[in-house]
């Protein structure tokens, strides 16, 4: 069972330690790491579960007052497909278990890594971003935030999400 609950600031819904500590860990991400637009972490069954969007407020690109397309708005979606394909993919090709998928783009990149639990984290990040930073920083999010996603973690963050929430 989740820990105890608070109330965030502005009567915000009332969160586990569990789950504020993965918001979090979210908000440590984009904030640290040069070039990261937003980070989602998605379900193995391909829903939402926290984006670094809600829980810190959406990062503007380069100061004009807006997110830049594609955050995480639809980052999810994105890193559900890519799983699937990939997956398939490598299911064709006798290649095991997909650990990382990184997509390089002219004007961005997203990377998909898989965490411990089946869940997926998914980096929406400049097209100049140092890839290999990157994807450090997300084997250390799955190291820090695998063994938190717990059944009873995935539940709350999927009613939050539902509640219109996180």
């Amino acid at each position: 069972m989740a820990a105890s609950t608070e109330t965030g600031e502005n009567g915000a819904d009332r969160l586990s330690h569990e789950a504020r500590n993965l918001g979090w860990l979210l908000t440590n991400f984009v904030e640290e790491v040069p070039g990261v637009h937003s980070v989602a972490v998605v379900s193995s069954d391909g829903l939402l579960l926290i984006t670094s969007d809600a829980v810190a407020g959406a990062r503007t690109d380069e100061g004009n007052g807006r997110s830049p397309s594609g955050s995480t708005a639809d980052l999810a979606t994105v890193v559900s497909g890519i799983a699937a394909l990939t997956d398939g993919a490598s299911r064709l090709m006798d290649g095991g278990k997909v650990r990382q998928t990184a997509v390089a783009m002219e004007n961005g990149s997203v990377f998909v890594m898989s965490i411990s639990d089946g869940s997926l984290l998914g980096v929406h990040a400049t097209a100049d971003c140092d890839m290999s930073v990157v994807a450090y920083h997300m084997a250390l999010f799955v190291g820090r935030a695998g063994h938190v996603l717990t059944p009873d973690l995935r539940t709350e963050l999927r009613k939050v999400i539902e509640e219109g929430g996180l």
